[in-house]
C-alpha cells in the first residue's frame, strides 16, 4: 500500500520537477494555437447555428481558444496574460496528443491525422481522440449553457464522426441527456468561479474524472488498435489522472507544458522496452516506468489504495506537506 502510494508521489513529483519558468509564454502553447479559430464567427454558420467539425484538430482546438479567452477574466486575479487559467491543461495536453501522432488512425486503413496524408484529422478510432472529445465537447457546451460564452445554447452544434455516433453528443441538450453526470459537474466549475483557486481546482478535477470515468468504459475496445506497449501506457495514463486528481493538480499553462515534455514524444511499439528506450530521456523513460509500476500495482491492491489516497489528500495540511515531499525530489533529483 505505501509502495503505491510513494509510486504516485515519484510520478506526481516528475511533473513538479520540471515545472520551470519558460522564458517566451508564447512558446508553450498547443501546436497551431495561433492560427486555429478565435471566436464563434470563425466557423461556419448554417440556420443560426455555428457548425464545428469536432474532427479536424483545428476546430477542435479552437473551442478550447474560445474558452480559455471567454474565461479568462474569472482567473486575472491570479496572474497576468491568463497562464493562470486552470483549464489550460486540456488544450496543451490536446496539443501533445497532436504532435505525437496519437490523433491519427491507428487502423493505418486511411491516412487520418498522418503527415503523408490528412495531418489535420481526427480519427474516430483513435482512443485518445474519442477521450479527449469528453473533455472538449463537454467543457465547451457546458460554458455555452452556463451562459459565459455569450451565445444560446441552441446556437452552436457539432459535426458527428464517421462512425459509432452514438458513442458522443453533438449539442447542449443531447450531452445533457446523454452524460448528465459528468455535464453537471462541468456546469457546477463554471458556477464557482469566484471561489478559492484550490476550490477552483477542486471543482475542475471532480469534472475531468466525471468525464473521463465515462469515456474510459465506452472506447476500451480502441486499445485494440495499438501495440501492448501504447496500450498499456494508455491504461496507465487514465489511472495516473485518478491519483493526479485529489493533490488537485494546478493545470496553468507552464506547469501543463513543462511536464509534457518528459511524457513519450512518439506512439510506442512493439520494440520498445521501458525504461530502456533509446530515443526516449532517461527522465522519459523513468516516467514510463513509474506510471506502468503504479498501474501493476493498483491492480494487484485494487481500488483500496486510491480510496486511501484520496482520503488523505482531502487534507489541507497533507496537501501542503505533500508539494513539500516534491519539492524535496526536485532537489534531489537536481
Amino acid at each position: 500500500m505505501a509502495f503505491n502510494l510513494s509510486c504516485a508521489c515519484v510520478i506526481i513529483g516528475c511533473i513538479f520537477a520540471s515545472s520551470v519558468k519558460t522564458s517566451n509564454i508564447s512558446d508553450v502553447y498547443p501546436p497551431l494555437w495561433k492560427e486555429s479559430p478565435g471566436q464563434f464567427s470563425d466557423y461556419k454558420i448554417e440556420n443560426g447555428k455555428y457548425i464545428i467539425n469536432f474532427w479536424s484538430y483545428p476546430d477542435r482546438l479552437g473551442t478550447y481558444k474560445i474558452l480559455l479567452n471567454k474565461t479568462a477574466k474569472y482567473f486575472a486575479k491570479f496572474s497576468p496574460e491568463n497562464e493562470q487559467n486552470i483549464l489550460w491543461g486540456l488544450p496543451v495536453h490536446h496539443g501533445w496528443q497532436y504532435h505525437t501522432g496519437r490523433l491519427a488512425d491507428p487502423t493505418q486503413s486511411t491516412d487520418c491525422g498522418r503527415k503523408s496524408g490528412d495531418h489535420l484529422c481526427i480519427s474516430v478510432d483513435s482512443w485518445w481522440a474519442d477521450l479527449n472529445y469528453y473533455l472538449s465537447a463537454m467543457p465547451f457546451l457546458a460554458a455555452v449553457d452556463s451562459g459565459i460564452m455569450g451565445i444560446s445554447p441552441d446556437n452552436v452544434t457539432f459535426l458527428p464522426p464517421s462512425k459509432d455516433q452514438m458513442n458522443f453528443c453533438y449539442n447542449v441538450s443531447h450531452c445533457h441527456s446523454s452524460f448528465p453526470e459528468a455535464m453537471k459537474k462541468w456546469n457546477e466549475f463554471y458556477q464557482s468561479h469566484s471561489s478559492s483557486f484550490d476550490d477552483l481546482l477542486e471543482s475542475l478535477w471532480a469534472a475531468h474524472v466525471s468525464s473521463l470515468d465515462v469515456a474510459r468504459k465506452n472506447f476500451q475496445n480502441r486499445l485494440k488498435y495499438y501495440s501492448k506497449q501504447e496500450a498499456d501506457f494508455a491504461r496507465s495514463w487514465a489511472l495516473f489522472v485518478d491519483y493526479l486528481a485529489p493533490p488537485r493538480f494546478p493545470t496553468t499553462l507552464i506547469r501543463t507544458y513543462e511536464f509534457q515534455k518528459e511524457l513519450p514524444r512518439r506512439m510506442l511499439v512493439s520494440g520498445d522496452k521501458v525504461p530502456f528506450i533509446s530515443d526516449f530521456s532517461g527522465f522519459q523513460n523513468t516516467v514510463l516506468f513509474a506510471l506502468n509500476l503504479l498501474h501493476k500495482v493498483h491492480k494487484y491492491t485494487g481500488t483500496l489504495s486510491l480510496i486511501l489516497w484520496k482520503a488523505l489528500m482531502k487534507s489541507t495540511v497533507a496537501r501542503k506537506l505533500f508539494l513539500e515531499i516534491l519539492e524535496f525530489i526536485l532537489h534531489s533529483f537536481n
